[in-house]
């Protein structure tokens, strides 16, 4: 159970607006401090973190900041936003949005629960826009949920931070003059997962199902594994083509080349840590046998260090 001190609401986030980003992960509870501090870290680095403004195809703009990758689509329909970043970014990504133009945000989607791509949810829905997910993102987000990875606790967050309109499996919207073909995936990342691709256009938005050239995140307290994560990276690779864009939830804007290269990484790094943790290695000996030591100085500079990744991994399997 989480003490009092470790829980926090979206409304006491907002208030926390002097705390910054490391990682938005952290490994289990256990087998890291339990002084850990990454959630906090994050909510304070985003507050000043740059936010840059990346225009891609067509109407179609992406906004890199400290936390989850946006896209921007802008039209007569008014701004339609893939995720809403870390609520402490406000600011910065509102600064941003402001710098495309000055139409309003009519429509948010958010690609799955996490704080880091739901944190601006609340103002974003008291700008005007109503909310769209999986059913599983308003599932995490009417309660409390516990994140064993970042030895966390995220209360429930306020009734407009919850997506108004959910969907099971497949969904299409219509804004702009796109079509927007949204998908959900197999447990990955999460178990609310989806991907979000701009037909006409011909950009995919991942979601943190792809981290590019950075080691991602495993929540396996909600529905998450290293298993899924390649699963998924299969399946994103099957969708594009050598012209797609694709939006990851972190890191630059790549193409197909970018999901082959995480998808290989992926599976790299599981079996060499599967093979040693068959042959009963403990975590620490995994850990001295550096199985990502490969891509760990490209790859290892971002939310996810080696050691968190690894021990993540060993975990799962």
């Amino acid at each position: 159970m989480s003490r009092p001190s470790e829980e926090v609401s979206r409304r006491q986030i907002l208030a926390a607006a002097g705390l910054a980003v490391a990682a938005a992960c952290v490994a289990p509870r256990g087998l890291f401090a339990e002084t850990d501090t990454l959630v906090a870290d994050a909510l304070k680095e985003a507050a000043t973190a740059k936010i840059a403004v990346q225009p891609l195809r067509r109407n179609i703009t992406v906004l890199l900041g400290a936390g989850g990758n946006i896209a921007v689509l802008t039209g007569p329909d008014g701004k339609l936003l893939i995720d809403a970043e870390i609520v402490t970014a406000h600011a910065k990504v509102s600064e941003a949005l402001a710098s495309i133009n000055g139409d309003p945000i009519k429509q948010l989607i958010n690609t799955h629960w996490h704080f880091d791509h739901t944190g601006g949810n609340d103002w974003v829905h008291q700008a005007g826009a109503s909310i769209l997910a999986h059913e599983n993102t308003r599932k995490h987000l009417l309660k409390d949920t516990w994140v064993e990875g970042w030895h966390y606790n995220f209360l429930a967050p306020p009734a407009g931070a919850v997506p108004s309109t959910v969907f099971a499996e497949d969904h299409t919207v219509h804004a702009n003059d796109s079509t927007l073909v949204l998908k959900h995936y197999l447990p990955a990342h999460t178990d609310s997962d989806i991907s979000v691709h701009f037909t006409e256009a011909d950009v995919f938005h991942t979601g943190d199902t792809f981290w590019n050239r950075n080691y991602p995140f495993l929540d396996y307290s909600t529905g998450g594994s290293i298993d899924g994560t390649i699963r998924a990276a299969e399946t994103n690779i099957a969708k594009v083509n050598e012209k797609t864009i694709v939006i990851p939830g972190h890191g630059a804007v790549g193409a197909k080349a970018d999901l082959v290269l995480f998808r290989d990484v992926m599976a790299e790094i599981r079996e060499k840590v599967a093979a040693l943790k068959k042959q009963g290695k403990t975590l620490g000996e995994v850990l001295a046998a550096k199985p990502s030591a490969r891509t760990d100085e490209e790859w290892g500079n971002g939310f996810i260090n080696p050691t968190r990744f690894i021990t993540l991994v060993y975990q799962g399997i």
